[in-house]
């Protein structure tokens, strides 16, 4: 049987009500990368999530960001690379330090917004990211810097494609700022996953792409995401998918 990981990116939440959303979405899936204080995310909220995901038997990694929580780590910020760099390591380090103390290992590193972007394109800052990940797995596009960065540093890759995100034929993601950059549609959404799982060809925003990854990923914060997650698993398994974490 063919089997793929299921991601989410969590303890993004503010409010209760996005609480219980990830709450009810991460049965669903069998990794998550949890926010460790550059984008969003406290100790109480690394702790809860971490716990969550123990009791889900769900695989735990460190989602770090510029640090930019005005933001959401969704800008591209000038900052020296050494401060960028001691940044990351604390981030990565206050979400190792919690999962140590839960009994579990970070599974793997997985950059956040506009530096998953950027790291996916400059192999500088790529580098850095393998510098500061302690060793552990790195998650980032097929093809990209980061994969690179991954294989000079004898570290772990795992490929990944979303599942609620438009792609251009270039296989980079369409920016947010584009008419139809999230895929609303739930079906939708379950094709792309199981065409990405299948490395069959699936629309791109100016055209069509295959792509071939280790995980799928969706996005907590957006609408109808355990619903999505719900159909995805549903499609995958249809197809002769099993739902594994990557180690």
């Amino acid at each position: 049987m063919r089997s793929i990981d299921l991601n989410a990116d969590m303890g993004e939440y503010n409010t209760e009500k996005e609480r219980q959303n990830e709450a009810a979405l991460m049965p669903l899936v069998s990794s998550c990368s949890i926010a460790c204080g550059g984008h969003t995310g406290t100790a109480e909220t690394m702790q809860a999530t971490v716990r969550l995901a123990k009791s889900h038997s769900v695989r735990a990694g460190a989602h770090p960001s510029y640090p930019d929580q005005e933001g959401f780590g969704r800008r591209s910020i000038d900052i020296p690379r050494d401060e960028l760099e001691a940044s990351l390591r604390t981030q990565i380090l206050n979400l190792k330090n919690i999962l140590d103390t839960n009994g579990l290992e970070a599974n793997h590193i997985k950059p956040h917004g506009a530096l998953y972007n950027d790291a996916a394109k400059n192999i500088d800052l790529a580098r850095l990211i393998a510098r500061a990940s302690g060793n552990t797995a790195l998650v980032g596009p097929p093809g990209s810097a980061l994969e690179q960065a991954a294989s000079e540093s004898g570290l772990q890759f795992f490929s990944e494609g979303f599942v609620d995100r438009r792609y251009l034929a270039n296989g980079a993601l369409t920016p947010r700022s584009m008419d139809g950059a999230i895929i609303k549609d739930v079906t939708e959404r379950a094709a792309q996953a199981t065409a990405i799982a299948q490395q069959e060809s699936f629309k791109a925003a100016d055209g069509d792409l295959r792509l071939r990854v280790d995980t799928l990923c969706i996005h907590s914060d957006s609408p109808g995401a355990v619903e999505t997650a719900t159909q995805v698993r549903h499609a995958l398994e249809t197809k002769g998918f099993s739902i594994r974490p990557f180690t």
